[in-house]
């Protein structure tokens, strides 16, 4: 028996063929393929495909664990965009259309609040900036690494450039005026 139709479950099979097979492949076709149903039932759930895609970029920005300060903030939205198969991609393209990703700025902007920056508003959206181009980057990079076209072990790369990630947030955040403690 097939589960009920419905957004929750579309948006779970469309992150399961990206994971599989990257953003490439999601189409409303192999969506629906992997769905069992014609393409245009889909469309009774969502617009297009960007909507989809908005819809995923949520989901996956959801999957980022909750944290305290700013810091940590921003290295479980990493976290959770390196988690997914060209997440970072998703949320960055949703983020830029302005169909989805927005609580990656309203996680900083209430991290950056809490922290007493001067102006959250601001500085949300530099550090989602810089989050999703970060992410977007080693992804790429291990993708790279994957096909031997960088020279680096895939399953470290992540790992490699995560001082680089924390360097730079630390630098956004002192010019950001948030109190060192509350960076952390």
């Amino acid at each position: 028996m097939r589960p009920a139709l419905d957004l929750d479950h579309i948006v779970g099979r469309a992150l399961h063929l990206l994971d599989l097979y990257g953003l490439a492949s999601v189409t409303m076709r192999s969506l629906a393929d992997d769905l069992g149903i014609r393409p245009s039932a889909l469309y009774w759930h969502v617009e297009n495909k960007q909507t989809l895609l908005a819809a995923v970029a949520d989901r996956i920005v959801a999957l980022a664990k909750p944290a305290d300060g700013v810091a940590a903030t921003t290295r479980s939205l990493r976290e959770a965009l390196l988690a997914q198969r060209d997440g970072a991609e998703v949320v960055l393209s949703s983020a830029a259309l302005g169909l989805g990703g927005s609580a990656v700025v309203e996680r900083l902007r209430a991290a950056l609040t809490e922290a007493g920056a001067d102006d959250a508003d601001t500085g949300a959206n530099v550090l989602a900036q810089f989050v999703l181009g970060h992410a977007s980057l080693v992804q790429q990079r291990i993708q790279a690494a994957q096909l031997g076209a960088f020279d680096a072990d895939p399953d470290a790369v992540a790992r490699d450039f995560a001082a680089e990630f924390d360097a730079g947030i630390a630098a956004l955040t002192r010019g950001l005026n948030v109190a060192s403690a509350a960076a952390r």
